[in-house]
């Protein structure tokens, strides 16, 4: 797997310059794709590689922390941040031009922040299983055996973050609960969204991908997500669960949405508002 050093990360202060492994696979326009919170491997973008490679250029980053990227001091309460900054020195560091950028779970979050931060530089943006909320009591047991019992996840799960992440994974895991147990704990001072009220100011074309079983998803989110963006194209899965891109039954309707969103941005119906 490839490898490119940006000169700083606020992922790695500490570091004076940092390496970004990453997967790059076929050719045309740049489609960045930005994991979740467990990294890469556990939710793969497989089958939108097989659709999607023959017309574009899919860039798959592991972010500092994760896969085959540096290692990750601590998880701060404010990493989406941080990671928006490292991912936008990344395209950068890789030349890429005006990327459309497809981020799952955290990586949508992630995905946001850039397009607040930076819209010019963004041809547009597929947020899926997006996170609107910094409280979700719901998932709170889940974060909980996160940070605490990361073996608990199960045998096939606990194999397949040791593949990515090799013996730190339990790190990782423990690291990304606790993360967002901090998260919640911040509302006390802080407006319960992870965007601070901005994101109606959103000037990037965006489809809003997401599993009508998303069991992350606390109740009334989503509708205030799509409240937040009312300019947004949004794509429900009805089959598809946290990660509809890799799961069996949502995967082809997703790859469908993203194709349809595609098109839009080439024929410049999706131009920046």
């Amino acid at each position: 797997m490839p490898t490119v050093t940006i000169a700083s990360s606020p992922l790695a202060p500490h570091a004076a310059a940092v390496p970004i492994h990453y997967r790059d696979i076929g050719a045309g326009p740049p489609l960045l794709f930005l994991h979740g919170g467990w990294g890469y491997e556990i939710y793969p973008f497989d089958r939108q590689i097989d659709a999607l490679a023959s017309g574009h250029r899919i860039l798959i980053p592991d972010r500092t922390g994760y896969g085959g990227s540096g290692r990750l001091e601590t998880q701060e309460v404010d990493f989406h941040e941080r990671a928006a900054i490292e991912t936008l020195a990344v395209i950068d560091a890789l030349g890429l031009e005006r990327p459309v950028v497809w981020g799952h779970s955290d990586g949508a979050v992630i995905a946001l922040r850039m397009g607040l931060a930076q819209p010019s530089r963004l041809a547009g943006l597929i947020v899926e299983a997006a996170h609107l909320y910094r409280n979700k009591p719901a998932s709170r047991e889940f974060f909980e055996t996160m940070m605490k019992h990361p073996d608990a996840l199960g045998d096939r799960v606990t194999a397949v973050l040791a593949r990515d992440h090799g013996e730190r994974w339990r790190e990782v895991i423990r690291m990304n609960g606790a993360a967002w147990l901090r998260i919640a704990e911040a509302r006390a001072t802080e407006d319960d969204d992870l965007y601070g009220g901005r994101l109606p100011s959103l000037r990037v074309p965006t489809l809003i991908l997401h599993g009508g079983r998303d069991p992350r998803t606390e109740p009334g989110e989503l509708d205030a997500l799509r409240a937040a963006l009312p300019a947004a194209r949004v794509s429900i899965i009805a089959d598809g669960g946290h990660s509809p891109h890799s799961e069996r039954l949502a995967a082809d309707a997703t790859t469908a949405a993203a194709e349809a969103f595609f098109a839009e941005i080439t024929r410049g119906i999706g131009t920046l508002r």
